[in-house]
């Protein structure tokens, strides 16, 4: 495998749309080929996400509404890192007590994802989730918009797995994230790494 030392540089950028959430750019970058060329990048805040696997190896699914889609799609809990200065753990922890209702003895970092290279810079790390408990009824989160009938359900790590097979789970978190958990079981979780590893 041969690699090259052409260096894409941005030769010029136009700010298409400026939003809380993303911001949508286009690039004038210099090709490999010779020349430039065009292209749009949605630049994101980026998320995390978390299997949050119990004691006899289910994990925590969430179903909810994507409007992009028209429809409610089986997801992992996860959100933006849209709180500044945030470690990414205290990030997932809070995600998993707000979409799930639960709290986690034990963290660690399962795989990092870019989750469109094609057009955004957007990643999202996922955790492993162990030691769950749930968080008392009157400490719980009062869920709304697309999240207030967001429907959670325990299933079997090897049943969520085979889901992603039957094309019954297409989130792309989800499906990296599943396959990664059950891989790093397979393994003796020797695969995994330290919750506060270096991010993206």
């Amino acid at each position: 495998m041969t690699s090259s030392a052409f260096s894409h540089e941005t030769r010029s950028r136009t700010t298409r749309y400026e939003g809380p959430i993303f911001t949508v750019f286009t690039d004038e970058v210099t090709m490999s080929g010779g020349g430039t060329a065009k292209r749009d990048v949605v630049q994101n805040k980026g998320a995390v996400g978390v299997v949050a696997l119990d004691d006899v190896g289910r994990v925590v699914l969430i179903k909810q509404y994507r409007h992009a889609v028209g429809r409610r799609l089986w997801e992992l809990p996860a959100g933006l890192r849209d709180v500044s200065g945030e470690a990414l753990e205290l990030t997932a922890a809070r995600e998993l007590a707000e979409e799930a209702d639960l709290r986690a003895g034990l963290f660690h970092l399962l795989i990092d994802l870019h989750t469109s290279p094609g057009f955004a810079d957007e990643t999202i790390r996922i955790f492993l989730a162990r030691e769950l408990t749930p968080v008392p009824d009157e400490e719980r989160y009062e869920r709304t918009d697309e999240e207030a009938d967001l429907e959670i359900a325990w299933i079997d790590l090897d049943e969520a797995v085979a889901m992603v097979f039957r094309g019954e789970i297409t989130n792309a978190a989800a499906v990296g994230g599943l396959l990664a958990a059950a891989r790093a079981r397979d393994e003796g979780w020797a695969t995994l790494r330290p919750r506060d590893t270096p991010a993206l």
